[in-house]
């Protein structure tokens, strides 16, 4: 009885894998074919499906049909991480609620580089909260590999009534250890009779802001920020700290009925879409999302590299120097990953595995039956 062999890429197959794959074939089928060819692609897909037939071209007893053995084999690959890219130091906690706190930064003494990493973590509500230093603000996500704290920081309003003015809300920052970022986040000021600026005098003295003003409701458009109803500007670059001051030319009488109050925020850009609906928001215990950069000390990569004491990468790791601000920051190098602040954090590429099953099933068609595998006639 004859037998004709249908060949067939297998993806996201390395070649010791195809080596497996042909073992693992042969076993199956052992004197029945030994031909087979095995096309590796490079991908990624968590699980593959492969189909591998053979036909008998030989009669069967029943004259008009043939008979098709279709080896399906199902190629399950998973990456193994040696380690996890985010590692606090040993016996530290790695995690406060919903953040993931990696090295230089930590929960207590021993287990950050020093001061400007402490994550305070209040595990008096539930979730445990992760807070900056002991500070009342909250940080939603640490960046090792851009150097960035993603915090939720207050929005600051100005509200009135008709007897006057009735909440007066300010808001800053002043840590002096990371820089406000430039590049991702934006002053933001919303309302109908409104000026907003913004103010600091660490890491350089600025003063910047914007003018927001409109007598209806229906002259403000939702989703635009361009000074009616909301108004932006930009943080300069190299600033460690912000206060900001809300004004009104007229106490919001003119626009009372559907803006009592002003609010003025640090936003991070993208995160916040101006609505009309939000002219008639009180504005407490507004708080919105925005970016902060951190770094290691203030040497350059060359400079810090002269103490190798208190130099900060290891092995492994490359040293780089952020686009806004002093210091410098570590990465993993190519090949690599992990935490580049840990000795011995940064690993080489995770172990990749194959799991190969098998299922042989034997379908009788008619002899004129074409038969289509892997787009490949038969």
């Amino acid at each position: 009885m004859a037998w004709r062999s249908a060949f067939v890429s297998f993806d996201n197959l390395t070649e010791p894998s195809c080596g497996l794959l042909r073992f693992q074939l042969s076993a199956i089928l052992r004197r029945k074919s030994t031909n087979i060819r095995l096309s590796p692609t490079p991908k990624t897909p968590s699980y593959s499906y492969f189909h591998w037939m053979k036909i008998n071209t030989g009669s069967t007893s029943s004259g008009g049909f043939m008979e098709i053995i279709v080896l399906v084999i199902i190629l399950t690959a998973t990456t193994t991480a040696t380690m996890e890219a985010a590692q606090a130091k040993a016996r530290c906690q790695s995690q406060c609620g919903n953040l993931s706190v990696p090295y230089p930064f930590g929960t207590e003494d021993g287990c950050f580089m020093d001061t400007q990493f402490f994550i305070k973590c209040d595990e008096s509500v539930e979730p445990p909260k992760a807070l900056l230093q002991n500070s009342t603000i909250d940080v939603l996500h640490i960046d090792l590999d851009a150097g960035e704290l993603r915090i939720l920081n207050w929005a600051a309003s100005d509200c009135y009534n008709s007897s006057g003015s009735s909440f007066h809300f300010s808001t800053w920052l002043r840590s002096g250890l990371y820089n406000i970022s430039s590049t991702k986040n934006k002053l933001t000021a919303i309302g109908c009779d409104t000026y907003a600026f913004i103010t600091g005098s660490i890491g350089q003295d600025y003063a910047t802001g914007c003018l927001s003003l409109c007598d209806e409701i229906s002259d403000v458009i939702n989703g635009s920020c361009s000074g009616i109803g909301c108004c932006q500007a930009s943080i300069p670059r190299g600033v460690r700290d912000y206060e900001i001051s809300l004004a009104s030319y007229y106490n919001h009488t003119r626009v009372l009925s559907f803006n009592p109050c002003s609010h003025a925020f640090v936003v991070e850009e993208g995160e916040y879409e101006f609505s009309a609906s939000h002219l008639n928001n009180s504005g407490e215990d507004w708080k919105l999302p925005m970016i902060l950069d951190w770094t290691i000390g203030d040497h350059s990569c060359s400079e810090a590299k002269k103490n190798p004491e208190t130099y900060a990468c290891k092995e492994n790791a490359i040293c780089r120097e952020p686009e806004n601000g002093n210091g410098y920051l570590c990465k993993c190098g190519d090949g690599f990953q992990g935490n580049p602040y840990l000795s011995n954090g940064c690993q080489g590429p995770a172990a990749r595995h194959v799991t190969i099953r098998s299922e042989v099933s034997i379908v009788r068609v008619r002899r004129d039956t074409k038969v289509m595998v892997a787009g490949m006639d038969l």
